[in-house]
Formats: structure tokens, sequence, C-alpha cells
């Protein structure tokens, strides 16, 4: 009896991300060309989990019901390993599941915006968990037995999670995420109905046919540091590593476009991220306030910010942005010399009052805020200040 095994031809990787992603297309309406790109590598990345330290969430978003997100969470159930549909799943489960389940679970999880909107009520557990879990080195610490016979008992968190709802998401999740915008569809642009009796099967052999090639990439994949876009740093690099390095794996042209959608996607988001309320703060003082003033009272300071619109000042828990409120804030920054933030006295023609000064504010500028661009240049420009103000000799 022959010993002679079938040859199994290897699989092209680069044409297997191709076809992955016409399957997106036949059903799903992205807001770019770039995010076709990062939700076929987050499909391939969530086959390759273990061989990563981290694993960035896939979110899609939008402003209104009826704009596709379902859909496209629908279409990642089909391709990703072992999915786990967690609506009104409780923090419990998912982590008993994660760390209990032979093979470790995908999280998908459709109406975020009940766990993290302003309906969410009492979430903290599910948050933690979603917190934790994007590092391998994540857990979650319960108390396990019976009555006063319980013991702390750690439960690893560690997995893929794709999540789908309305608004926004918390810093913690969002600067950690692959964000899809979506969108109502327009009159002109069309999908293909998802039959799941038949579309699912086709996504299932895709599915198939992606574990078995991670599993043939995975000694490539392991260990691999892809180099980053330039600019692209910090947690927007650990989003993106592991998607880089799958796109390196499979060759073809994946790796020029995941780049590129890389470099476009990180920039779209630092450009729709206002940062905190600090950061907000700081860069409207930098950008709207002061100009090229050295100081300015504090009186003037509230009358521009409350003046300015698409700004938060006008409406601060139901009133304006006052004094004891801008302080509190910028309290929380130092200048140079590491002191607060505060307000100091400034000399102007109708005696001293209290302000800020350019050079307390500086160091905060540098540290927190987004660099100026040639657009905010020409928009931020502030009407000069009273002389009798600012001027340092009255």
């Amino acid at each position: 009896m022959s010993d002679h095994k079938p040859h199994v031809a290897p699989i092209d990787g680069a044409q297997l991300l191709d076809e992955i992603e016409r399957f997106h297309r036949r059903f799903n309406i992205f807001p770019m060309e770039a995010a076709y790109v990062a939700v076929t590598l987050w499909d391939a990345h969530a086959h390759l989990l273990d061989c990563f330290d981290a694993t960035p969430r896939l979110a899609f978003l939008s402003p209104e019901p009826a704009s596709g997100k379902s859909r496209a969470l629908e279409i990642v159930e089909t391709l990703a390993p072992y999915p786990m549909v967690a609506v009104n799943a409780s923090a419990s489960a998912l982590f008993r599941a994660v760390s209990g389940m032979d093979a470790r679970p995908t999280i998908l999880f459709d109406e975020i915006d009940t766990v993290f909107g302003p309906k969410a009520g009492e979430n903290e557990q599910l948050r933690g968990f979603l917190n934790a879990g994007h590092r391998r080195s994540g857990v979650m610490y319960r108390c396990v037995g019976d009555g006063s016979n319980q013991q702390v008992q750690e439960f690893p968190s560690f997995c893929a999670v794709a999540v789908a709802g309305l608004g926004s998401l918390p810093d913690t999740i969002l600067t950690r995420s692959v964000i899809v915008r979506m969108r109502r569809r327009a009159p002109n642009e069309h999908v293909e109905p998802f039959r799941q009796r038949f579309n699912e099967k086709e996504g299932h052999a895709l599915r198939d046919r992606l574990a078995a090639w991670a599993d043939s990439v995975r000694h490539v994949v392991e260990g691999s540091f892809p180099q980053m876009p330039e600019g692209v740093t910090d947690r927007p690099a650990d989003v993106w590593e592991p998607l880089l390095a799958i796109a390196e794996a499979a060759g073809g042209t994946w790796p020029e476009r995941a780049r590129a959608a890389c470099a476009e996607m990180v920039n779209a988001l630092a450009a729709d991220d206002k940062g905190s309320i600090g950061i907000r703060l700081l860069t409207d003082l930098r950008d709207q306030v002061f100009g090229d003033a050295n100081k300015v009272p504090t009186v003037v300071i509230l009358d521009r910010l409350n003046a300015l619109e698409d700004a938060p000042w006008a409406d601060m828990g139901g009133k304006p942005l006052d004094s004891r409120a801008l302080s509190r804030i910028l309290r929380e920054y130092t200048t140079s010399g590491n002191k607060p933030i505060a307000a100091r006295p400034v000399r102007t023609g109708a005696g001293v009052v209290r302000g800020y000064y350019a050079e307390d504010l500086h160091d905060a500028w540098t540290r927190y805020c987004p660099p100026r661009t040639s657009a905010t240049s020409a928009t931020s420009a502030t009407p000069p200040l009273d002389t009798a103000l600012t001027s340092d000799n009255t």
C-alpha cells in the first residue's frame, strides 16, 4: 500500500484576501475604500490571534439606524473563527466563554450603544471586559466558590471583538479600534441581499480556506513587526500592526494597500477626534483665543470660547463655561515648570484682573494638541485683542 499523499497546492494568500474583500463588497457599502482593506485584514487576523500581543477591535458605527452596521457584522460572522453573537450577554458569560471554551470565540456585539451609550445603565463589568481583552495579558478576576469558601480566580479575556452601534465609543475602546463610520446607502448605491441559507455557506467556505492559510503562514506572522507608515505610532500602531503583518504574509498588492489604508484611516480618525474636553479646550485656546497674544484676561477667554460655533463651551451641562470650570479643567495640566496651569494677575488699562499666560500653556499645547495645519492656520486667526488688555506697558 502506497504511503504517497496527494499533493495539496499551497493557498495563495493575496488571492484569498481578494476573494474575501469581494465577498464583503457584495453585501456591504463602506464609506471609504480603505475600510474594505481593513475589514478583510481584520477577518484574517482573528484566525491568527495567538501571533499577536494585542487585537484591534473592529467597530461599525453610525449616527442613525439602517446604515448597514448589523449587516457588516453579519458578514464578519460568516468569516470569523468560532463566532459568538453577544447581544444582551453578561460579562460573566463572556469571560467564561473566552476562558472556558475549547476554542477562543470571536465576540460579535451588535447594539453596542446599549453598553456605552447614554442609556447604557450599569454595565461596568462588561465595559471592563471589553477594555481588558484587547491585550494578551488581559484578565478578569472573580471570586469562585460557595459561601465563605471562595477564592480569587483569573479568567483570560483576550479575544477578537467586533461591535456595531449608534453614536461613538469611549476613548478607551475608540483608540484601540478600526473604526468604520457607516452611512445609509445613497440611491445609486446597491448591494446584494444577504440570503443566509445560501450566502452563509459561501462565507463559511472562505472562512475554512482562511483558517487553512492562516495555519500555513503562522510561523511567518508570529514575531513579525511590520514597518508602520510615517507618523503612525503608539496606539494606532498597536491597532494596525497585526493587520499589516497579515498583509505582508499575503503578499501581492496587499502590503502596499494595507499601508495606504492604515495612513488614511488613522488620519481620518485623528481629524474626527476632538480628544478629551481638556484637549479640546487647550486646542481652542491656542487656535481660537490666544493667537499671538502673550496673555489674555479670563473674561476675554470666556467671551471668545462661548461665542465659538460647533464648540461645547456655550452649553456645559446647561450653562456656559465659567471661570471655575475653566480653572478646573486647566489645572489638570501643567506648565513647563511642572506646576498646575492657573490664572495669574494680568495688568490692563482698567487695572489688574485674572487671566492666563501663553508661556504657562505652551508646554501643554506642545504635548497634547494636534499640530497646526495650513487649514487650521487659515481658519483660526483671532480678532486682535484690545491692546489695553494685553500690553506689558500699561
